[in-house]
């Protein structure tokens, strides 16, 4: 009997999870194991639903929002997500039924791989094909992430020696801190392909990040804007956050996890004192909440009335798992005991969906775009797949008789 059934037989394990991480006596990473389980339990009843309400529509779950659940076409950075958190719910399962659909929605982004005109191919390709491709070696995904690093290598500028984000005015070549999360893939390209310079694109935009993104105290603006003639930087900004000089928390979340990343790819030294310094600002932050769900922006000027953000969260989660493996030893222990929190934090009814609502998304209260008025206190499929992820990420970490 797979996880699903089990979880449909038996409904008091919905809340179950919660009680368990308060009673006394029991072992912490027995706590652990069962929020593990039984987030995938939950998650696997709510994405059957949502699944079957989008059957039929060919585009990607995004959010819900106004009592209807939004989808979005595959040219859309997030397009990439569903598919992806699907095949994290197969890594978890080993349910057949999950990789079919994984499938299914994978291929819808195939056409991706020729785009040109979006930055976030990395976000878009291996999220869905890069974790089929690690799941089931299907040499035909491989080929289509390869033609999607080369797409996304002609965003390259050798003058800037960074990956262009957007295209659209006032900007004369803008470079967003999330576009350090489009690198995994081209680091992946020089490895699998031919092509050892999509490593160079990679670790130039890397340095250039480094060197333009960050300030003193470890946070980073959100934008930095190029002269594309001269590669100069020429402003720096923070469109998505409260200020310019605010720090946004998804933005914040980005660098963290972009830099562990990079470490894990290169073992530069540089990047690793980066993903450091980031998890030091963030950690210990007088206005990261005891919950460590932090607000949309550490800067809000509404704290502690502004809205949390649970994509920011997730992602945060995640690196911190994953930078637990490599920071120095007290920072590590530091690492993985906040990203336990965070988890609790998220599996609990105060940020997890209840059985059934929110458009059968897992994570309430999430923050797309506060100064743009959209998506605010909202799931957002982000928020899902790095929820997912980061559980996945725990889960291997833990004692082999506590999995």
């Amino acid at each position: 009997m797979n996880i699903s059934s089990v979880f449909c037989h038996r409904p008091l394990l919905v809340a179950s999870f919660a009680a368990c991480l308060l009673v006394p006596g029991r072992g912490a990473e027995a706590d652990v194991r069962d929020v593990i389980r039984d987030d995938f339990a939950f998650a696997a009843v709510q994405y059957r639903q949502l699944l079957a309400q989008v059957k039929g529509d060919p585009q990607q779950p995004r959010s819900f929002a106004n009592g209807k659940i939004v989808t979005t076409r595959i040219q859309d950075w997030t397009s990439g997500f569903f598919p992806g958190a699907l095949w994290l719910i197969y890594d978890y399962t080993r349910d057949p039924h999950w990789r079919t659909i994984a499938e299914e929605y994978t291929a819808r982004q195939e056409p991706v791989k020729d785009i040109t005109t979006n930055h976030d191919i990395g976000f878009m390709l291996y999220c869905s094909y890069g974790q089929g491709l690690r799941l089931t070696g299907n040499p035909a995904y491989r080929d289509v992430l390869l033609q999607g690093a080369k797409s996304l290598s002609t965003r390259f500028n050798p003058k800037v020696g960074a990956i262009r984000s957007w295209d659209n005015p006032p900007w004369k070549y803008p470079v967003i801190i999330d576009n350090m999360m489009n690198l995994e893939l081209l680091m992946w390209a020089a490895r699998a392909g031919p092509e050892p310079r999509f490593r160079e694109i990679a670790l130039s935009h890397a340095d250039q990040t480094l060197a333009n993104h960050f300030r003193a105290d470890g946070s980073s603006f959100h934008l930095v804007d190029y002269d594309p003639a001269t590669g100069a930087a020429v402003k720096k900004q923070t469109v998505q956050g409260a200020a310019d000089g605010s720090a946004w928390a998804r933005g914040q979340a980005w660098g963290l996890y972009g830099f562990t990343m990079m470490y894990r790819e290169t073992r530069n030294p540089a990047y690793l004192a980066q993903a450091e310094k980031i998890a030091r600002f963030l950690l210990n932050h007088p206005r990261l909440p005891e919950d460590k769900v932090p607000y949309w922006d550490y800067d809000a000027p509404g704290i502690p009335d502004e809205p949390r953000d649970t994509s920011a969260a997730a992602i945060m989660c995640s690196a911190l798992i994953e930078l637990s493996d490599f920071a120095e030893p007290a920072l590590a222990r530091q690492c993985l005991a906040v990203a336990k929190r965070q988890l609790r934090s998220l599996s609990s009814p105060a940020y997890r969906a209840p059985l059934g609502a929110n458009g059968n998304f897992l994570l309430l209260h999430g923050v797309g775009h506060k100064p743009g008025k959209t998506e605010i206190d909202q799931p957002l499929i982000y928020g899902d797949y790095y929820f997912l992820e980061a559980l996945l990420r725990l889960r291997a970490r833990l004692p082999a008789t506590a999995k």
